[in-house]
């Protein structure tokens, strides 16, 4: 029940409630290209929300809300190649949406989202994570890139 509470209210609200009022207020003009490549980013994107959702609860023992963190670092899965593979589920969701319904206010809307993570987590999140985890955490951040993975030879 916390994990579907923290789900329903974060990506939810994001990834379904607010996309589906910006085409509800302005429209959708779907196109069969567009819709099957925002369908394809959709589908990517979902499969790596319940991908890390599901390693916070059970590697972590949390839920990704904030205020019921997971009580060990998770660093399985996509979390070996970003710190923050969860918010790129949720981007490439808002970004499959402003494909497939071709709006601009949902490509907006992804860019806000963006721009507040951007400076949410080094201004917020990360220092938590280092007071909550030390020296385990600074490792982590030394090895693995907050947002793109890093291209190895």
């Amino acid at each position: 029940m916390r994990q579907l509470r923290a789900i329903a209210l974060l990506p939810g609200t994001l990834a379904i409630a607010l996309p589906a009022l910006l085409v509800w207020l302005g429209g959708a003009n779907v196109e069969p290209v567009t819709a099957v490549l925002g369908a394809v980013l959709v589908a990517i994107g979902v499969a790596l929300v319940v991908w890390t959702v599901t390693l916070f609860g059970k590697v972590g023992h949390g839920t990704l809300a904030p205020w019921d963190p997971a009580s060990a670092l998770v660093v399985q899965g996509p979390y070996r190649y970003v710190r923050n593979p969860m918010i790129t589920g949720v981007a490439a969701i808002l970004a499959g949406e402003a494909l497939f319904f071709r709006s601009w206010a949902i490509a907006i809307a992804l860019a806000v989202f963006v721009l507040v993570n951007a400076i949410y987590f080094p201004l917020f999140e990360e220092p938590g994570l280092r007071r909550r985890f030390g020296a385990e955490y600074e490792e982590y951040c030394a090895r693995v890139p907050r947002w793109l993975p890093r291209v190895r030879r």
